[in-house]
């Protein structure tokens, strides 16, 4: 008996041993194969500049503490150095990042943007709204919620409606897959429609968005763009997968 539980005991040990670096290295393969890559280092701007700017803006926007700060105006929706765009054109991909917004602020998350001569991204770009909703007038508006944060603005209302108060980190999740986009925000998938059907277009047609033709009719290709709306937002972690 007494050597019946020490080969049970060498039995146990070994399995709890294979199984652990089974799982190690599946972790380390997830994380090795999971094809994201950082867009923002947390220290400087490369890679991203202003919309309708070749450089970054000189004003409005700061890194501090790891994040990309968009410095609120006090102005309302004046912002202070304008909307910046990530500057490299995208079709199919997943953006993954992590957004906090002061009190009372307003900002987006646009994807396939177009730059418009003498006219704003939001006319070309769908956006997925970033709001405090306990504060600000716009969780308000609307139809059925659909100017909440986390929500396709004015159009589709996020549900679950899971965003954390101002102050509070968000993490978002965003899929773009031939036409395909899903908005998740905090663990749950909150949005998703499909650019170019005929659902689409009938939205469209009866939204304030129907007279812009490069909305109604997204590019198949365009620029991921945060959006200076005159508010404290934060992001960080951002990260992005290019699908084929």
């Amino acid at each position: 008996m007494k050597l019946f539980k020490i080969i049970l005991a060498c039995v146990l040990v070994i399995g709890l041993v294979t199984s652990c670096g089974s799982n190690g290295n599946a972790k380390k393969s997830s994380l090795k194969d999971d094809g994201f890559v950082s867009i923002f280092d947390g220290k400087t701007t490369t890679g991203w500049r202003g919309y309708n700017l070749p450089t970054f803006p000189t004003k409005g926007w700061e890194v501090v503490d790891g994040t990309l700060h968009c410095i609120g105006s006090g102005n309302g929706e004046a912002g202070n150095g304008g909307d910046v765009i990530y500057d490299k054109k995208l079709s199919n991909f997943e953006l993954d990042l992590d957004w906090k917004i002061g009190e009372g602020g307003n900002s987006g998350i646009f994807i396939l943007a177009q730059e418009i001569p003498n006219e704003p991204i939001w006319k070309s770009a769908p956006e997925m709204q970033l709001l405090d909703n306990e504060r600000h007038p716009d969780a308000k508006l609307g139809v059925d919620g659909d100017r909440m944060a986390g929500s396709l603005y004015d159009l589709i209302p996020a549900k679950p409606q899971n965003t954390k108060p101002a102050g509070q980190w968000n993490h978002v999740h965003i899929l773009v897959y031939q036409g395909t986009v899903v908005y998740s925000q905090n663990g749950a998938n909150v949005v998703e429609y499909h650019l170019w059907t005929e659902d689409w277009k009938k939205m469209i047609a009866n939204s304030k968005f129907k007279d812009f033709e490069w909305f109604a009719n997204p590019a198949k290709e365009g620029y991921i763009g945060l959006q200076d709306h005159g508010s404290d937002i934060w992001f960080r972690n951002i990260k992005l997968k290019i699908t084929q």
